[in-house]
């Protein structure tokens, strides 16, 4: 059933004026194209002002600088953005990921359950354990020998996370993710591959989010670690010993290599790929599609990744790229000439 607020309740939670009627109620919500009366719209891009005229919302989140266009009932923040944010937590519908303990899960004797935990259809969680209060553990997953899961944290439908695993507090693991599986370490003697157990572990923080099909390898030797409030988006790859710091985000599909260290509050786009034992500073923003083959030392905005061309354009650019050594060689060889050629002027 869904759940109704007035504009006044909503309000006090993000700490905002209302101009208008206080008391409207309002139960979901929604774009400024689609939102109906019953619902409250959000402007948080200028090119989107425009729909202010045209929305059927009851009422709009708007910034200061965006009140004016709007008159009807609206929340007035400094950033309509983060207030939806606030606001759409407040108004989660999103269900729970198990409800109770199913009768079917599989629970060693050793394991240690907070309060309120909960353990969805066929899920099995192996000897040593320890889950703590509220724990949300979805159908299918499995949670391995003495792998610990902080307060509140919830896994839906068939995670799996390995031994010796640590999970902080309030964190959000979305289906398919697998924590702790091996990381890729073998050694080659005379053509044949020699796997190296990995035992070392994962360690995450709290208020960290994995997204679907993400896969973080534990350690050969030392852990793995995710720092707190670090997101991670889907069919992300993290290899073992790979550290990430606080606040970090990271889009989907990209892969780090082994042992490599990115550091606080950095942003990295789709497709980006992070080679082996490189360190990334604080404060990076990478672009979609880049490839780091080295160190970054300095706060700022990196990119490689090339723009899509006609085709026969790229195969041109590309057959050039090609012949970059002998173009720089070429010209270095005209400089000299047009350096002599001065010197006989003078």
């Amino acid at each position: 059933m869904t759940k109704q607020y007035t504009l006044g309740q909503l309000a006090a939670h993000i700490d905002a004026p209302v101009v208008g009627d206080s008391d409207y109620v309002i139960d979901k919500i929604a774009t400024l194209s689609k939102a109906g009366p019953t619902e409250i719209a959000f402007l948080a891009n200028k090119k989107y002002r425009s729909q202010l005229e045209q929305t059927n919302a009851g009422a709009v989140i708007v910034s200061q600088e965006d009140a004016a266009h709007f008159s009807g009932n609206k929340i007035v923040v400094k950033n309509a953005y983060i207030a939806y944010a606030h606001l759409a937590q407040m108004m989660d519908t999103t269900p729970v990921s198990a409800s109770n303990i199913h009768s079917s899960a599989v629970i060693h004797g050793s394991v240690q359950q907070g309060d309120n935990v909960s353990i969805g259809a066929n899920a099995v969680i192996e000897a040593g354990a320890i889950l703590g209060d509220n724990v949300q553990i979805g159908p299918g997953c499995f949670v391995g020998c003495n792998t610990k899961v902080g307060n509140n944290t919830k896994l839906w439908a068939n995670v799996t996370v390995y031994h010796d695993v640590v999970i902080g507090d309030n964190c959000l693991f979305q289906s398919g993710a697998v924590i702790g599986s091996d990381g890729f370490g073998y050694a080659n003697a005379a053509g044949k591959w020699i796997k190296i157990p990995q035992v070392g572990s994962v360690n995450i923080g709290s208020g960290v989010e994995v997204g679907a099909n993400t896969v973080i390898d534990r350690g050969a030797l030392d852990d793995t670690i995710i720092h707190d409030n670090v997101i991670l988006d889907n069919l992300i790859q993290i290899a073992h010993n790979v550290e990430i710091g606080a606040g970090t985000a990271i889009a989907a599909a990209t892969v780090i290599a082994g042992s490599s260290t990115i550091g606080k509050q950095c942003q990295i786009a789709g497709l980006v790929g992070i080679n082996g034992h490189i360190d990334i500073c604080d404060g990076v923003i990478i672009t979609g599609m880049t490839m780091i083959t080295k160190a970054i030392t300095e706060p700022g905005v990196y990119s490689s990744g090339i723009p899509h061309s006609a085709n026969k354009e790229w195969r041109r650019n590309i057959a050039h790229f090609r012949n970059l050594s002998e173009f720089k060689q070429r010209l270095k060889s005209l400089e000299t000439l047009t350096e002599h050629l001065q010197n006989i002027d003078d």
